[in-house]
């Protein structure tokens, strides 16, 4: 990916971070899923009071992909902001649930563009460097596996 290519997904995943639904911790996040053809697939958080039924805007974008019947990615960019204390500053990671979850369906050299807030700073790192060691379809046996 170029430099121009990588910072288009970041302003992709800060327009969708702009449709969060983030009223109980003021985190909005967003994020935007390349497939290797080429589609962007974007998604955002939505929090729910009950907490435990909310989703990520990586899983959220990961669904969408996955639902228009994509199997093939490339790269995902996340930015967040804490609208509640705007002074904390600092990027987004991937949770480790969102983590699992991209495990399941990308590779481990899947490209993930963290952005700062203000999405002009960006680091750039693997699947498989934020979960070493990864659990994967491959290691579990039996019927029933993909």
């Amino acid at each position: 990916m170029t430099k121009k290519e990588k910072r288009a997904l970041v302003l992709a995943a800060r327009e969708a971070m702009r449709l969060a639904y983030a009223p109980y911790s003021g985190c909005r996040v967003g994020a935007a899923l390349l497939t290797s053809g080429g589609k962007v697939y974007t998604g955002f958080n939505i929090e729910n009071a009950a907490f435990t039924p909310t989703v990520c805007a990586e899983r959220s974008a990961l669904i969408r992909a996955l639902h228009e019947g994509e199997r093939d990615f490339a790269a995902i960019a996340v930015i967040g902001e804490n609208t509640r204390l705007p002074e904390a500053g600092g990027s987004f990671y991937p949770c480790g649930v969102c983590r699992q979850f991209m495990r399941e369906f990308c590779p481990p050299d899947l490209v993930i563009l963290v952005a700062d807030p203000s999405g002009e700073r960006f680091e750039e790192l693997t699947l498989d460097a934020l979960l070493p060691h990864g659990f994967g379809p491959e290691n579990v046996k039996g019927e029933g596996r993909p």
